[in-house]
């Protein structure tokens, strides 16, 4: 299938398929980024520095109306949409435009041509290093089978298009096209190719998954789902283990594949010695580092300063990373990771999931905001539950995702376990963060598959399997309870976690078997 709802003769002036050495340098001329000391390119995003998912709109129509998800996803009318696209063309036929033809995905079988409008140079770059870059002679023969335009100039009118704000992300799933207008933050770009993903693959017996990969120098692969700071980035960049990517992939019945080209990794904080292949990665040529500042006369990046946000990224091709998948490609997983930043200090370091007990924390996709972090929130640890582990960019329903998983976790005898890299010896204020050591140790036996086979216990309150030992591990982690030091509070806050869980998972009851809603979260016994 072709897209042409918004083709190339739109724009009066368009640079085609730039390279990145190209666009950098456009991007100094035009004033929109600068050089860090490190040659990386530092941009700033303004006022959107994360994703704005309230400004986010599908159209509702016959295509869409049983297929999408409503009460998660927005509608708008096509007649709205069609103002909206009328009003793009008009706005970029004035513009000077980059277009980027890509591949979203690396399996030839699966992968969808896509073709990139960005009003910036940069945005032109980071995309280029996110989707996968076809040969010349891919590219003689190219066709678009799905479309985004990025105009951050464009300001939308709420009374004209029937949207939010002068923001919007409209997706047109019936004819391919996304239209992004009023935010400069790269991501909204990556996440609408990923959004329609996850909207076309189940159709085609491919199950879209937010989550990083890797696999072993013997072919086994392993699949990481997490929300944003629960460490799919850091965990999967292993180098003992080969990279397929950081953040989006495909099970397909052939095996796993990755969507992108690149990774976009979240920086704050990042250090040398944590984080190795991520901070090499980050300082060098060709890199886009959005929202980092920069200190000092000669422009050295500064990881640890938030002052414009929590969410500073850096936005690289794969093979910045020595270790990366050249095919992206990989077999069938043996293990599937669900990775949580429990702020509570209640989760164990990690725990092996039964079949049911695996969809039941994927449909929840649990992981914990610590306060301060975001605007309007308190003083207290905050619950997040993003079904599928990444409820944003899910146009079906969970059930849908949820079904393949476990279809594919039982046909394909795979092993599930739940990691928390959050916090032990009490909830965030009082404990310390999850020791990184520990837990690539805890996760390098998983992978090993030597720790299923050492002893284990019944958590009480999640009924999951932990193990109470692995050499080199300090045994008392392994038990949450033991390492705080008030265990009545343990218990309650125990108590309040599983409530939670529950009050969470009351709306998916009616789609799950009952072996799934038996896998829920209760206390089973009292601590002692």
């Amino acid at each position: 299938m072709t897209n042409e709802t918004f083709p190339l003769s739109i724009p009066t002036t368009v640079h085609h398929n730039q390279p990145v050495a190209v666009l950098v340098e456009e991007s100094i001329r035009r004033g929109e980024a600068h050089f860090a000391s490190t040659g990386a390119l530092v941009v700033e995003t303004g006022a959107h520095t994360g994703r704005s998912a309230q400004d986010k709109f599908t159209i509702r129509d016959d295509a869409t109306e049983s297929n999408v998800w409503w009460d998660n996803n927005k509608p708008i009318t096509r007649k709205q949409f069609d103002l909206l696209l009328e009003d793009f063309k008009a706005h970029a036929a004035s513009r000077e435009l980059f277009v980027q033809d890509l591949f979203a995905g690396a399996d030839a079988k699966h992968r969808l041509n896509t073709r990139i409008f960005t009003e910036y140079a940069w945005h032109a770059a980071f995309i280029r290093h996110l989707l996968r870059r076809p040969s010349a002679m891919e590219l003689a023969a190219f066709r678009p089978e799905f479309t985004v335009v990025n105009l951050p100039s464009f300001r939308a009118d709420p009374a004209k298009y029937g949207v939010r704000s002068e923001t919007v992300i409209a997706c047109d799933f019936t004819r391919r096209l996304v239209l992004i207008g009023g935010s400069s933050y790269a991501g909204e770009t990556k996440k609408s190719v990923f959004s329609f993903l996850n909207y076309l693959m189940p159709e085609r017996g491919v199950m879209p998954m937010h989550c990083s990969a890797n696999v072993s120098h013997e072919g086994e692969s392993a699949v990481f789902f997490g929300l944003s700071g629960t460490g799919k980035t850091t965990l999967s960049a292993e180098p003992s283990r080969i990279l397929l990517g950081d953040d989006e992939h495909g099970w397909s019945p052939e095996g796993i594949f990755n969507f992108e080209g690149g990774c976009y990794a979240k920086t704050i904080r990042l250090s040398a010695e944590a984080e190795p292949q991520i901070w090499a990665a980050s300082n060098r040529f060709g890199t886009v580092l959005e929202n980092v500042i920069l200190k000092g006369p000669n422009a050295d990046p500064d990881f640890d300063d938030a002052k414009l946000t929590e969410n500073t990224r850096s936005a690289y091709p794969l093979e910045f990373i020595a270790n990366a998948s050249p095919t992206g490609t990989a077999g069938h997983p043996r293990n599937i990771v669900m990775l949580c930043a429990d702020a509570f200090g209640v989760m164990p370091p990690i725990a092996k999931l039964s079949p049911s007990q695996a969809m039941y924390h994927f449909l929840s996709g649990y992981t914990a905001k610590v306060a301060g972090t975001e605007k309007g929130m308190g003083s207290e640890p905050q619950a997040t539950f993003s079904t599928c582990f990444g409820a944003p960019f899910m146009p079906r329903h969970p059930s849908v995702y949820g079904n393949m998983l476990r279809e594919l976790i039982a046909e394909h005898n795979v092993d599930c376990w739940l990691v928390n890299t959050g916090w032990t010896g009490g909830k965030y204020g009082v404990g310390q963060r999850m020791p990184i050591k520990a837990t690539r140790a805890l996760l390098n036996a998983a992978l090993s598959g030597k720790l299923k086979h050492g002893p284990m216990r019944l958590d009480p309150a999640f009924g999951f399997e932990v193990p109470t030992a692995l050499e080199g591990v300090d045994p008392k982690i392994l038990d949450p309870r033991e390492t705080w030091s008030d265990k009545a509070a343990y218990d309650v806050q125990a108590r309040a976690l599983v409530k939670m869980f529950k009050d969470n998972f009351a709306k998916f009851e009616p789609h799950v078997d009952a072996d799934v809603k038996a896998a829920a979260p209760g206390i089973r016994a009292a601590a002692e």
